[in-house]
């Protein structure tokens, strides 16, 4: 297959393409991921290619509908999930929590449960309540669960088929203002593995970590520093569990400066718990303290204010000026 120039949708989409050719274990299913393709037209002509028994159109029950990819997996299916919006995905949390998560461990090993669960999250498209949360830490937290995050169309496409492998199960957090994102796709390169961070741009005099929709404000951000005569390494995360705190390390090592950022809240999000780890582990290194950037910790506002809320280019910038300050 030759390389191609898509967007982040259509790498996902060609992405599940694959993997259902490769494996007629795969199902697809979810609110209007068939007839209609997905809101997003993620699963677009997926249904029409390969039939209403493996691309599922399913009522409006995120808890029935986690729990139905479950009882799939015991089964020998490779179930793919999609959660239509961030925001509705609370219904499902006993069912990811208390049985995706444990299962595994509650049958000794003896059962797993390869599952991926789509959620595109995120904000910057103008949408209502519900629509724009980032609520990757709840799901970080519980062990038993996989979190991961691409941030451009070549890791969507190589990343979603790795986390169809895994014999655990996935959250596939999808950076919904990035669908339209367009890289080069080729089908034939050897992917990185699946929760390896990866260096996006190579600097020196500060580290900036990232994942999912943020790492463009940072790449942009590190552009921008450098019209100033400050060298920033970026360091696309691409997993939130586990995370590579090694590749992260070697760069804090290089450039003794980091700053965090993600649109989450601030409070209690996965860049305090890198933060944490990566104070410990750089202590004599770090010649600044650990900054965050991320989202207020207050509910997501209206689309006409969400510009205020979003980690921006300004806010990025201001937390780099903060920590050379040191």
């Amino acid at each position: 297959m030759a390389v191609q120039k898509l967007p982040v949708a259509k790498a996902i989409n060609l992405s599940l393409r694959t993997a259902m050719e490769n494996d007629s274990k795969v199902l697809v299913m979810g609110e209007d991921v068939g007839k209609l393709g997905g809101v997003f037209r993620v699963t677009d002509g997926l249904q029409k290619d390969f039939g209403e028994d493996r691309v599922i159109d399913t009522p409006l029950a995120e808890s029935g509908i986690v729990g139905t990819a479950i009882g799939l997996a015991l089964r020998g299916y490779r179930p793919v999930v999609e959660i239509q919006f961030d925001g509705f995905v609370f219904p499902a949390y006993d069912q990811i929590v208390t049985q995706l998560a444990k299962m595994h461990a509650r049958a000794l090993g003896k059962i797993k449960l390869p599952v991926v669960i789509r959620i595109p999250y995120g904000g910057g498209i103008g949408a209502v309540e519900h629509h724009s949360e980032s609520p990757e830490a709840l799901f970080a937290h519980v062990a038993g669960l996989k979190c991961v995050s691409p941030s451009n169309a070549a890791d969507a496409y190589w990343m979603m088929q790795q986390a169809i492998e895994s014999d655990d199960p996935v959250i596939f957090f999808e950076p919904k203002r990035r669908y339209w994102d367009k890289a080069e796709v080729d089908p034939s390169a050897i992917p990185a593995p699946l929760h390896s961070a990866k260096i996006a741009r190579q600097g020196s005099g500060l580290t900036l970590a990232a994942y999912g929709p943020m790492v463009k404000v940072c790449l942009e951000a590190a552009a921008a520093a450098e019209e100033e005569g400050n060298s920033l390494e970026v360091v696309d995360l691409r997993s939130m569990s586990p995370i590579d705190f090694d590749t992260l390390q070697r760069s804090v090592v290089k450039t003794r400066r980091l700053v965090l950022v993600h649109e989450a809240p601030v409070f209690l999000g996965t860049g305090a718990e890198i933060a944490a780890r990566i104070t410990e582990r750089c202590f004599y290194h770090l010649e600044a303290p650990v900054l965050r950037v991320g989202g207020f910790h207050a509910p997501y506002p209206p689309a006409r204010l969400e510009d205020e809320y979003l980690p921006n280019l300004d806010r990025v910038l201001d937390a780099v000026d903060r920590a050379l300050a040191y």
